[in-house]
């Protein structure tokens, strides 16, 4: 077989895929709205669609806007979480917060009001995050965020990665519903320390920028179990990638991850920035860019484009 030939099919074969993937989502796009509740998210182009692919042995495929920056918002409690636990292990942290889905929206204080249910029902919430955030372990806001950024960095394997301060600033002065979660997780026991300082370290974890490839990366890690693509180093414990999978598929749409499993069936999580990642285990990574967002939060486009892709490669 000639391998040369064979390899130039395959990119011809993925290019084609990918722009047949875009061209489904496009149409779609005007049923969406951007987010405006943070008012610097509500600048972003409605537009724009990309999506960058990264298989186990880290070749890269990608389409569209996939080069476009946009801040990682809720994509980063995955990550987040993976380091919470590689600093304190899985018992306490899930001591802090539970493992079920909620069925509720993503930033609801409906649950932890609920008779017996004081800590967050999962770490994809933002209560969750939160809580996961106080766990970040350091002597100040600037040390655990610094901490966490350069994770971030390890497992994007981008060492330019930066927070947003536009968006951070712009996050922190609208962030109120979260500051509320914060502050009854603190009156009932589930954080310690300073919820000022807590809150400052997620409010710039959401404000994280990347684009399509730096999260088909992060997707790409956890389909190998914590495994670099790019250089076999086991970036985080095989148990813990597993774990962060598992809360994918049953918490990583908001409350439109049971629809999303049915039609998609692939480990996914979405943030309001406009980003789904996707692990597809022990194949590839894929990260999709659109920030129109549905009526749950959740990217329009690429939920469509996962929902082509899924059905095209039989994901």
């Amino acid at each position: 077989m000639d391998l040369h030939n064979f390899e130039y099919k395959v990119i011809n074969f993925m290019k084609q895929i990918l722009m047949e993937a875009l061209e489904y989502a496009k149409p779609y796009i005007n049923q969406g709205k951007v987010a405006t509740y943070i008012p610097e998210l509500g600048k972003m182009d409605p537009s724009k669609l990309g999506i960058a692919l990264i298989n186990c042995d880290g070749k890269r495929f990608a389409e569209g806007d996939f080069d476009f920056p946009f801040t990682i918002q809720s994509i980063s409690k995955t990550v987040a979480l993976a380091f919470a636990i590689m600093d304190n292990g899985k018992n306490y942290v899930f001591e802090k917060v539970g493992m079920e889905p909620t069925g509720d929206s993503f930033n609801s204080i409906i649950r932890l009001e609920a008779i017996n249910q004081s800590k967050p029902f999962n770490p994809m919430i933002n209560a969750g995050a939160i809580a996961v955030d106080s766990m970040i372990l350091g002597d100040s806001v600037e040390e655990r965020f610094q901490r966490l950024l350069s994770f971030f960095k390890k497992v994007c394997h981008n060492e330019s990665i930066q927070y947003n301060k536009s968006v951070y600033k712009s996050e922190r002065e609208t962030g109120h519903r979260n500051r509320s979660l914060a502050h009854f997780m603190k009156d009932s026991g589930v954080i310690d320390g300073d919820v000022d300082e807590v809150l400052e370290v997620y409010f710039r974890q959401c404000s994280i920028e990347i684009t399509c490839q730096d999260i088909a990366m992060i997707g790409a890690v956890l389909a190998k179990n914590g495994m670099s693509p790019i250089n076999g180093e086991q970036i985080m414990p095989r148990e813990v990638a597993k774990l962060i999978k598992t809360f994918m598929v049953t918490c990583g749409m908001y409350d439109a991850s049971g629809e999303f499993a049915i039609k998609v069936g692939v480990p996914s999580k979405s943030g309001v920035g406009g980003g789904i990642m996707a692990a597809v285990p022990g194949k590839m990574g894929i990260g999709v860019f659109g920030p129109a967002l549905d009526n749950k939060g959740n990217s329009i486009g690429g939920t469509k484009i996962m929902e082509y892709l899924s059905h095209k490669l039989d994901l």
